[in-house]
């Protein structure tokens, strides 16, 4: 496990910190789709993302999601931390968007690091920071976007995560994603592929424009 941590924490984490977290943490594999979090859970354990991509939903009171940030390698989720350090039950649902590798660090060494090691309280601190600007993202996208320019921001930003141009997914997918209809979604993928910015094929669709 240390190649991996040193990999893509290395340049933040000292090395007596890799170290205590090769010999408590452990490796979770987890496949696109997989829920990974649900809300309403108590939080064992924070994930270091190593590889692939998580995104992160918010339910509102009808049950109806809505996508705030995507995780990548090298990062953590700031709601987790939160949710950890205030023993809280979980207000996001966490669900892999590619087949992914995380490292699962026990929430009882949480408060420990923060005291022990400098480069921990740096990234925590560095990670609510921007896990808060991605959210402030999000709501400037719903608050000041256009539908047609939020869905072309989210497939660029899927085409980013994922590393590849042809994204798999459904028009109904999307509108859970983006909190909107079916219907409005298949017409605004038929604007921009009118636009030359996509090409729509059966479940799935290439970015032409990113």
């Amino acid at each position: 496990m240390v190649s991996e941590i040193k990999d893509k924490y290395g340049y933040i984490f000292e090395d007596a910190l890799i170290e205590e977290i090769n010999k408590i943490a452990t490796i979770k594999e987890v496949v696109e789709s997989e829920k990974l979090i649900e809300i309403g859970d108590y939080i064992k354990s924070m994930p270091l993302v190593i590889s692939g991509a998580i995104k992160i939903m918010r339910e509102d009171s009808e049950g109806d999601e809505l996508l705030l940030y995507f995780l990548e390698g090298g990062d953590t989720c700031a709601m987790t931390l939160a949710c950890c350090m205030g023993q809280k039950k979980s207000e996001i649902r966490a669900v892999a968007e590619t087949d992914a590798t995380l490292i699962m660090i026990p929430v009882q060494k949480m408060e420990e690091w923060m005291a022990k090691y400098s480069s921990w309280r740096s990234f925590v601190l560095e990670s609510y920071q921007n896990r808060l600007n991605e959210m402030l993202e999000a709501i400037d996208t719903i608050a000041f976007l256009k539908m047609d320019q939020r869905l072309l921001k989210y497939l660029r930003d899927k085409a980013m995560v994922t590393r590849d141009d042809v994204i798999s997914t459904t028009h109904q997918e999307i509108a859970y994603d983006l909190h909107t209809s079916r219907v409005v979604v298949s017409r605004l993928l038929k604007a921009l592929e009118n636009d030359g910015k996509i090409s729509l094929n059966r479940n799935s669709i290439k970015i032409n424009d990113l």
